[in-house]
């Protein structure tokens, strides 16, 4: 029998690479001599690094390769043919294609992919030779949409968890980094990350609860339970943390004016008792190191895009408004209500779910 060689593509944000692991620990569980392959983005390699289940990673998107393209066109033609000269040593047989993305699909075709699984959207599965339809991801979490995909091998997952493990020099990192801000063991930290991703670029703000109300909730937590605060977020929003921490009236740690890696930054999460975030990847990581949470969702379907699976430990914090979730199909439309299903989100709310989590 042909020893399985199989590659998954996810080309997308954190939170969408930690959704596929269920999907990569079945398959490696229940095919164990297979060689698995994973292809995803740049920024979000770091978060498939520790999974034991992966023998390669490939770590070079569309989006990356475009980024390269505007520098230096040499550049993106060397990196793209060696790409795929790597992807064609493999000799892979069998593709998961999560991309929603012709282009794929088309590239592993050319490659003689034997067998190539995923979705089709909106017409672009025409390469795959196994796929299912859908107009969107609605009415169920995305995992248990990437987990449908193993009926075409015949599989049957186990378990649903997240997965994201850490390296000791993580782990001892961020408690050095902590003890220099007074941080010691036994203390209440508490992690507020006022951005939350940066998968939605520039419409990342549409799902950003008020920076405010941020500062107000942080100010009340050490008020109230002598909580030391932690600003947790990406250099790309550092000017949104920055705002926050001015808001205060109570000092911060201020982890986002580190050059933290994306390891590092989950290692300061794995320290704290509770993450308070709107939704975006810093969610599911809390999620996956077994972090209790407080999420503020907006125009997102929680049920599709939250927590999972569903924990009295993580909280989600939302308004059922007729206009939401707006977020369909994979695009968020123009808002004509004043962004009121965060808006009309109260501090006293997310407090008290905070206290909550802090009572159980």
């Amino acid at each position: 029998m042909l020893k399985k060689n199989i590659l998954i593509i996810n080309p997308f944000g954190i939170g969408d690479i930690l959704f596929t692991t269920p999907l990569i620990r079945a398959i490696k569980v229940q095919i164990p001599d297979s060689f698995l392959g994973f292809w995803c983005n740049e920024r979000a390699r770091p978060i498939l690094e520790n999974n034991p289940y992966i023998d390669k990673i490939f770590f070079l998107s569309r989006g990356d390769l475009k980024k390269v393209f505007k520098k230096s066109k040499l550049e993106g033609i060397s990196k793209f043919l060696f790409l795929l000269k790597e992807l064609k040593n493999y000799r892979f047989n069998l593709a998961v294609d999560l991309s929603l993305d012709y282009k794929y699909s088309l590239i592993l075709k050319f490659l003689r992919v034997r067998e190539r699984i995923g979705y089709n959207y909106r017409n672009r599965g025409r390469f795959l030779t196994k796929k299912i339809d859908i107009e969107g991801y609605e009415g169920k979490h995305v995992i248990e949409y990437y987990l449908e995909l193993l009926k075409f091998l015949d599989i049957i997952p186990k378990d649903r968890y997240l997965e994201l493990n850490l390296k000791e020099a993580d782990k001892i990192w961020a408690k050095e980094f902590l003890e220099n801000f007074g941080v010691k063991e036994g203390d209440l930290l508490i992690g507020v990350i006022p951005a939350g991703g940066g998968s939605w670029g520039r419409e990342a703000m549409f799902k950003h609860w008020p920076k405010e109300r941020f500062a107000e909730l942080a100010d009340i937590l050490i008020e109230n339970f002598n909580a030391k605060i932690i600003i947790l977020g990406d250099k790309l929003e550092k000017e949104i943390c920055q705002r926050v921490s001015d808001l205060m009236h109570y000092k911060s740690i201020n982890a986002f004016n580190k050059s933290t890696s994306l390891n590092e930054f989950v290692a300061l999460i794995d320290r704290c008792s509770i993450i308070i975030t709107n939704d975006g990847g810093p969610v599911h990581i809390s999620v996956a190191r077994k972090i209790k949470t407080v999420s503020i969702f907006g125009p997102v379907d929680e049920k599709v895009y939250g927590p999972y699976p569903l924990s009295q430990d993580h909280i989600v914090i939302k308004k059922d408004l007729p206009c939401r979730p707006c977020y369909k199909k994979f695009r968020v439309p123009f808002c004509s209500y004043n962004r009121e299903c965060l808006n009309s989100i109260s501090v006293k709310e997310v407090f008290e779910a905070v206290v909550n989590l802090l009572n159980k």
